[in-house]
């Protein structure tokens, strides 16, 4: 059985979230533990990520907000190897999250590589951590399909996503696809019709 891999975002994902729902309904779920939630750095996080990985070996990423961020920086590490497929819900723009969070976070740069694995991104156009229009970009960037979940905030406990269903169907939809890993040097996918057409 493939490992699936729980990435949280800045400190971390409290009782309730569906991160931990998740957690506890998959038994091949493990949720990536991190030195300091509160005071998060782009080396830190990327070395526990790695850790796991080279522990579990093939693995599906499940992140939310800075987690996203998380796995997509982990692309350009060797330890991409092991990555099957990310699901990236409500990532982030680095930004707006140090303006809300001064003086916390030490994450770098947005990551703008093709990832060279299979993706799915949740998005939102409440999300007070990143516009929509910026995540658009950033899924084109990456050169994956990015869902439209609609006006729902940060797509967390505050915005009243605990035990999030209709997430479980998404992330079937990355599981369940063809193939592994994208090619490098393809072409980026085209960002979801329904997108475009609703934007």
């Amino acid at each position: 059985m493939v490992a699936t891999l729980i990435l949280p975002g800045l400190n971390g994902s409290a009782e309730g979230h569906w991160q931990r729902h998740w957690a506890r309904d998959n038994a091949s779920s493990t949720i990536v533990r991190q030195a300091s939630w509160s005071r998060p750095a782009l080396h830190e996080w990327l070395q526990s990520l790695e850790g796991e990985l080279e522990r579990v070996g093939d693995a599906w990423l499940v992140a939310h907000s800075l987690g996203c961020l998380l796995a997509a920086h982990i692309a350009t590490r060797p330890a991409a190897r092991h990555v099957r497929g990310a699901f990236l819900v409500a990532p982030c723009d680095l930004e707006r999250t140090e303006r809300l969070h001064p003086g916390v976070i030490d994450f770098g740069e947005m990551p703008t590589d093709r990832l060279p694995f299979r993706t799915f991104v949740v998005g939102s156009r409440g999300d007070r951590y990143m516009d929509f229009v910026r995540l658009r970009r950033y899924a084109a960037l990456w050169g994956v399909k990015l869902h439209d979940l609609g006006h729902a905030g940060h797509i967390n406990i505050e915005s009243g996503f605990g035990q999030w269903r209709q997430g479980y169907q998404l992330f079937s939809s990355l599981t369940d696809a063809p193939g592994r890993r994208a090619p490098k040097g393809t072409q980026p996918q085209r960002v979801s019709r329904a997108i475009t057409a609703s934007a």
